[in-house]
């Protein structure tokens, strides 16, 4: 197997992911569904000449140790992908993301023109959540993008890998990439403080360092925006408190409460005219929020979403009936992405219940 007939040919059936395993032949995820490549069987063989096809030679010893490796790769005439190799049951594999050289924007992605509020922000903390493959790194993008278009800032990013590749416009922007530019997450954040940022875009919400150091930025008047995996955006705040400690939980939960704060998570949903539509869920840190954080009342941050319409919040549930409602997903696909499903069959027979259970209109 040739990686560039591979990706090539990725590409032309619109995958977003390729993955390779030994004793198999490579799958592509398109639009969501994992279906086969048509290509051969991978032997180990094979698997070994695709690895050094592809492999940095900066990376070479560290995969041989530590059997993990990132990276980026660009096939001129084809595109850029962002590559993961790993390894399981001892025997090596890998996964290409396929990276789109433009920067899309907000009606590329099919999200709801009220996202470009988000590109506005000039201090605080936005988070992109979600399970991997649901668009969180196009969504980050988009904002940066529309950032660039409108607004003279300095953005610095750092990934690992860098994705998308941005020109500046009206922002000057530096996008430095762990391993090559810059041995660590954390010394680039040590350091990046020191760079004069306006906005601080690090790659994911990983461990303490990395929430630390958004806070810090958040608190001293930056702008900071990041991801993390986490199945819903009321579940992001407790999944970031448990980075630490005990004892070190109530500081970090107050420093959340008085940021200016976005968590946006997202599931991206089979689209009824193809590909796939995101639903979107948003919490912002309004007062009703910043309250809940600071009297530790992070189990009732659902709530303050589900009945924060008017202050531009949604739940995962008012976002699929939207799209049902618009035509733009089947009502199927919609109850199997809801967050409950049947709170949203009762909502598309006209009832609506807060978590009260009181019924709200019709």
């Amino acid at each position: 197997m040739v990686v560039k007939e591979l990706l090539a040919k990725a590409v032309e059936r619109g995958s977003s992911d390729i993955h390779l395993k030994v004793d198999s032949s490579p799958f592509f995820r398109i639009h969501s569904k994992l279906t086969e490549s048509g290509f051969e069987v991978l032997d180990a063989h094979a698997m070994q000449s695709a690895i050094e096809d592809i492999i940095p030679a900066r990376l070479v010893k560290q995969f041989e140790e530590e059997h993990e490796a990132d990276f980026s790769i660009e096939e001129e005439g084809i595109g850029r992908f962002r590559v993961n190799m790993f390894y399981a049951q001892g025997a090596p594999s890998v996964v290409m993301r396929h990276v789109k050289n433009d920067i899309p924007d907000f009606a590329d992605l099919r999200l709801p023109p009220s996202m470009s509020e988000f590109s506005d922000y000039h201090r605080g903390i936005i988070i992109l959540s979600g399970t991997t493959g649901s668009g969180k790194s196009s969504t980050l993008a988009a904002i940066i993008g529309e950032m660039n278009r409108t607004s003279s800032r300095r953005i610095i990013s750092l990934e690992d890998p860098v994705e998308y590749r941005f020109t500046d416009d009206q922002s000057f922007i530096s996008q430095r990439e762990v391993g090559l530019d810059t041995p660590s997450y954390e010394s680039a954040l040590k350091h990046v403080l020191r760079q004069d940022p306006d906005v601080i875009m690090i790659g994911e919400m990983r461990d303490q360092l990395t929430i630390r150091t958004a806070l810090l930025a958040a608190e001293t008047g930056h702008l900071v925006l990041s991801t993390l995996h986490a199945s819903g955006s009321s579940i992001a705040i407790p999944r970031m408190l448990d980075v630490f400690p005990a004892e070190e939980q109530d500081q970090i939960r107050m420093g959340l409460a008085g940021t200016p704060l976005a968590i946006i998570c997202q599931r991206l949903v089979p689209c009824i005219t193809g590909g796939v539509v995101p639903a979107i869920e948003i919490m912002k840190s309004t007062p009703t929020v910043k309250k809940m954080l600071e009297k530790n009342e992070v189990d009732s941050l659902y709530s303050a979403i589900e009945t924060g319409e008017p202050e531009g919040m949604i739940t995962f549930n008012q976002s699929l009936y939207n799209l049902i409602k618009s035509g733009l997903i089947t009502e199927a696909d919609g109850l199997a992405y809801a967050t409950n499903a049947e709170s949203l069959i009762m909502n598309l027979k006209g009832i609506f219940l807060n978590d009260s259970t009181r019924i709200l209109g019709g």
